[in-house]
């Protein structure tokens, strides 16, 4: 089931040996704004490997094999004075993970006056190479080029520059979403949605692309587990229902408990194979008891989805992946799809049927029972939310047609006003550009029809995802 796992941060400052000789205090003052930057990524709940200042084509060749050997995530050039590129390029190839290059002075500017008043040229010199952190960058740039090694920058101050710190904890919080994709084990259960073309995807790809493990699962076994839950299971898991969710008086008893068992078998079925996410679909035609099971998920699937296991209907591979992003940046991630256009108020009304996300629900999500499951096989209990107001994302997961995926991106604000009250998720978004033209761009960019939604504005840090695991992003707004 859904572990935390902590990103590990290679850090690193670069130096000229030939100077500590030359300028006292200079090697020591440079440790220590590496040490300053240490300090300041341990606040972003990351595992920091540490290894100084690197001063000789040596230090670089045995640093590169340390990062290696501590299987880190992501990789910071801290580029503190003048240092030669040849200190950098063996760290860097060897330790092959993607590379943020820290082009930040210690001050927004070097006190001239006192500057100028320093009593010789050399300690004046070595004060400035105490600030010259932008003086190797091009250099370095050079050679990461023609060494065909992406890399990344953040340019700013040392101190008391928001900015800069806001871009490192992005870029660690976009190497975790990347490392939890990476060991993620994703459930598929059951079958597609006959004829809906759009959701059809390239497993493989989606494994050479995000990593992780597909674990084919069949209905069969989720019934079989079904048939083996206790009353004593099945009266905690009512409990636990009775807590989480607004269960509405038309629920009956029996349906209740229909869900609840299906809710404690998904429980002993996630945690058998370990499952980190689950996309899964059956028409329930034909067996008694699949049916019965596959008309009774809705609550148990909520309730996983809310437990950082996002669940995704209608075997949305894809978008179950898009779930998993947003859930593992802390945004939640609930299934949606378009639902209406409202030109009065300039909204989109999106949502969908089946689970939702009760993390980032606005107030307590209701329980009503459906009469039919439009499209679907049977009747059940469902369960009816919107997306909590304020900011809001947008993602999906497209498969190109060129044996790639991208990410499609969209900010906007989850806003107050009616909805359709049948049972589904179901919220309003108002979109900078207008209804009108978001719809026309969303869709020009050849989605499929499903996506996933979290709260805040989160594109920044999408992108930053997208360039680690060598994934284009588009940000239509």
């Amino acid at each position: 089931m859904y572990t935390k796992i902590k990103v590990k941060v290679g850090l690193f400052g670069i130096g000229l040996e030939a100077y500590w000789s030359q300028f006292s205090g200079l090697k020591e003052r440079l440790i220590s704004y590496v040490n300053v930057v240490s300090k300041h990524m341990e606040m972003f709940d990351a595992e920091i490997v540490n290894l100084g200042l690197i001063d000789t084509p040596e230090k670089a060749f045995t640093s590169g094999a340390e990062f290696k050997r501590e299987d880190i995530d992501i990789l910071f050039l801290y580029v503190s004075t003048y240092a030669l590129s040849s200190t950098v390029l063996p760290v860097v190839k060897k330790a092959n993970v993607p590379v943020i290059v820290l082009n930040i002075s210690p001050e927004a500017s070097i006190n001239y006056q006192h500057f100028n008043s320093l009593a010789d040229r050399t300690t004046m010199t070595g004060e400035w190479l105490a600030h010259c952190s932008s003086c190797a960058v091009p250099e370095i740039a050079n050679v990461l080029k023609r060494s065909k090694i992406p890399f990344f920058q953040i340019t700013g101050m040392l101190n008391d520059d928001p900015y800069v710190w806001k871009e490192v904890e992005e870029w660690i919080e976009a190497a975790k979403v990347a490392r939890i994709m990476y060991h993620n084990r994703l459930g598929i259960m059951g079958n597609y949605y006959g004829g809906m073309m759009d959701i059809y995807t390239d497993l493989t790809l989606q494994c050479s692309t995000f990593g992780g493990y597909m674990e084919v699962i069949e209905v069969d076994e989720l019934s079989g587990l079904r048939a083996l839950v206790t009353s004593k299971e099945i009266e905690a898991k009512l409990l636990e229902i009775e807590q989480e969710f607004d269960v509405q008086s038309d629920c009956t008893p029996a349906e209740l408990t229909r869900a609840a068992q299906t809710a404690v078998a998904l429980d002993k079925l996630v945690g058998k194979y370990k499952l980190g996410a689950l996309a899964y679909y059956h028409k329930g035609t034909g067996n008694e008891a699949n049916e019965n099971t596959i008309t009774s998920v809705i609550l148990g699937n909520s309730l996983l989805t809310g437990q950082h296991i996002p669940v995704a209907g209608e075997y949305e591979i894809k978008n179950v992946q898009a779930m998993k992003i947003l859930d593992s940046f802390d945004a939640g991630g609930s299934f949606t799809e378009y639902y209406a256009m409202d030109y009065v108020d300039d909204v989109v009304l999106m949502g969908h049927d089946g689970p939702c996300h009760p993390r980032i629900a606005e107030g307590k999500i209701k329980v009503k029972p459906l009469q039919v499951y439009h499209g679907k096989v049977g009747n059940g209990l469902s369960v009816e939310m919107s997306v909590s107001h304020g900011p809001v994302t947008l993602l999906s997961v497209v498969e190109t047609g060129l044996g790639t995926l991208k990410f499609l991106v969209a900010e906007g604000e989850s806003v107050p006003g009616s909805i359709l009250e049948i049972g589904n998720t179901n919220s309003r978004y108002k979109f900078t550009p207008g209804a009108r033209k978001f719809v026309e761009a969303w869709n020009e960019q050849g989605p499929a029809h499903h996506c996933a939604v979290g709260t805040g504005h989160l594109a920044s840090k999408i992108k930053k995802l997208g360039e680690i695991l060598k994934i284009d992003t588009i940000q239509v707004c």
